[in-house]
């Protein structure tokens, strides 16, 4: 972590000389080109921190695509749009995961075999500690309330016992 306090230091004092711009510039012209470039800055740290997430959690090839598609939508639609672009690629692909997960801890086969062409443990291990909240949403949604409206007993789900499972199949 002391590794990356001199960067983000750094950032912080670019973000901070920019915004001093805009405070002392004399004319109110001057004061919207500095915040012009405050947003500007601010939005290709949202985008490169998009790549940066996408490349460790082991979409490689994703994340260059997904930071030009990123910078394309902030470019059309703002921030706003980049935000939903963002918060739906993690609710899609975090479902798709999700749903995959727990058919491998009932034992599909398919499943099965899909995790062992796309995965190693590592990476698995970062998705699905990205992912975990969809996993119980996933769950809740497809195990639980089905369950409570047809009166039938449901399987326990447990994470712990999964991630074992996946250690013991990716490794």
């Amino acid at each position: 972590m002391k590794e990356y306090r001199s960067l983000a230091l750094i950032i912080l004092a670019i973000f901070g000389i920019t915004l001093l711009g805009a405070y002392y510039s004399p004319t109110f012209q001057e004061q919207k080109s500095w915040l012009e470039l405050f947003f500007l800055l601010g939005a290709l740290l949202f985008i490169f921190s998009a790549l940066v997430i996408f490349a460790t959690i082991g979409f490689g090839s994703f994340a260059i695509y997904g930071a030009i598609f990123l910078a394309a939508v902030m470019g059309i639609y703002g921030i706003t749009g980049a935000v939903i672009v963002v918060g739906m690629t993690y609710v899609v692909w975090g479902s798709i995961f999700a749903m995959e997960l727990l058919l491998v801890y009932y034992g599909v086969k398919s499943a099965i075999a899909w995790f062992q062409k796309r995965y190693t443990f590592k990476s698995f291990y970062y998705e699905y500690r990205v992912f975990y909240p969809m996993l119980m949403i996933a769950y809740l949604f497809l195990e639980i309330i089905p369950n409570i409206f047809y009166r039938e007993r449901f399987l326990k789900f447990s994470p712990s016992k999964v991630l074992k499972a996946m250690e013991k199949l990716l490794d």
